[in-house]
């Protein structure tokens, strides 16, 4: 039906065909190589992990890695989730709520830039972490 012709016998504007809901933000290259170079990293050192770790299930915050044997929750600085707030105090503040969670149920969590992994300060963290050796009060089996 012509939309004039729908409009005129309806006396309703026609219905909107662009979706309501916007896509999820793309990953810029850089963040995707600092990811890789941050797996590769952590699989030549022996380290478990899991990617995109979702760890409270009624919300949708999500670390990039997950560091199975430490406890520990690895953000790279730039990632998807960040979803570009452009400077919003509001929306900066609900996103640091994760961080808090995060540490009431007992994570620790590091952010990287992409620039620290490249220039070798997340490897040297990571020898040190895995130094140190596993946190005691949880169980290894």
């Amino acid at each position: 039906m012509n939309i004039q012709k729908y409009k005129a016998l309806t006396n309703k504007k026609p219905i909107k065909t662009k979706p309501r809901t916007r896509p999820l933000p793309k990953a810029t290259q850089k963040y995707l190589d600092a990811f890789e170079r941050l797996k590769e990293i952590l699989d030549r050192m022996e380290i478990k992990y899991e990617e995109y770790f979702h760890f409270k299930s009624t919300k949708h915050w999500r670390f990039d890695l997950h560091l199975v044997e430490y406890r520990m929750l690895i953000e790279i600085a730039g990632g998807p989730w960040s979803g570009g707030r452009g400077g919003k105090l509001a929306t900066k503040a609900w996103s640091m709520d994760r961080y808090d969670v995060a540490e009431e149920m007992g994570y620790r969590f590091m952010q990287f830039m992409p620039a620290d992994i490249d220039i070798g300060r997340a490897t040297a963290w990571l020898r040190g972490l895995k130094a140190h050796g596993a946190d005691q009060t949880i169980s290894t089996d």
